[in-house]
């Protein structure tokens, strides 16, 4: 059975970001998506980096202005789109002055980590996922990618479970290295609240949310894992197979590989919501 319609959520996409093989994915695979007919999303952070008139970047008014609360403070979701050159593919950016409006990834220009990276990540996923609420679209598969998107699978799996745009979706999760460091579990639980998300959802992983434990987090609320290295994380790896994950194991030169697993996870049924 086909998936037809596949939202990505991405942590960076060429041209907009230096090229990456993360970037590379990010661009080629929705693209391979469109040419075998299905129907795509794709979603970025804003990042501060990118240039938005160089990329011709526009708002998107009908969405943009919309307010979510993370850890008890308000923040407005900006929503902006472009079309990269030569393609018929369509970029969704997510945008939020003190999240990303100056800033690039996970560090500053010296290299040093921005303390609030998990907030980010919580803003991220669920400014993505009310934006496709708002589009009134249904994805068959949501396929993330970047530490950014990590806690998409969460939210999809809890707090956004029974919404109807996504009660059916199912979810594939690409591990990439994540060299992230996080609050402790008590903190990260407050951050993540919202619905039934919250500390309960990681409390296997015991007291401190580490960057080994936030991608186990990721893949335990997924139907489906792959890998961008050659030799996985034999910890990631193992735990996937422990939870009955649909995985490709290694990275292919053929992207038809992920379209493929795409289409594996859709047609065998969505793995049952793991108990937090």
């Amino acid at each position: 059975m086909k998936a037809e319609k596949i939202l990505f959520v991405t942590q960076e996409i060429d041209p907009y970001v230096p090229k990456s093989d993360l970037t590379c994915l990010g661009h080629e695979l929705p693209l391979l998506s469109l040419d075998q007919g299905r129907e795509i999303r794709s979603f970025m952070p804003k990042w501060g980096g990118i240039n938005e008139r160089r990329n011709q970047l526009h708002p998107v008014q009908r969405i943009s202005g919309m307010n979510l609360i993370v850890n008890d403070t308000d923040y407005q979701l900006i929503l902006k789109v472009a079309s990269v050159v030569g393609t018929r593919m369509q970029v969704y950016f997510i945008d939020e002055e003190e999240f990303f409006g100056k800033r690039t990834a996970e560090c500053d220009r010296e290299g040093k980590e921005y303390t609030d990276n998990a907030a980010r990540a919580v803003f991220y996923a669920r400014a993505v996922l009310e934006t496709v609420k708002k589009m009134r679209w249904v994805p068959d598969i949501v396929h993330c990618q970047g530490w950014i998107s990590s806690l998409v699978p969460v939210y999809l799996k809890t707090a956004y479970a029974e919404e109807p745009y996504f009660k059916s979706s199912k979810v594939v999760y690409t591990v990439t290295d994540n060299k992230l460091t996080l609050p402790t579990s008590e903190d990260f639980g407050n951050i993540l609240a919202f619905r039934n998300a919250d500390g309960k959802c990681f409390k296997e992983f015991g007291k401190s949310l580490t960057p080994i434990n936030l991608l186990k987090l990721a893949v335990k609320y997924s139907d489906g894992v792959t890998f961008t290295t050659k030799e996985p994380n034999p910890e990631i790896l193992a735990y996937a197979k422990e939870q009955n994950k649909i995985i490709m194991d290694a990275p292919s030169d053929t992207l038809t590989d992920y379209t493929d697993l795409f289409d594996k996870v859709w047609s065998e049924g969505q793995t049952p919501t793991p108990e937090g």
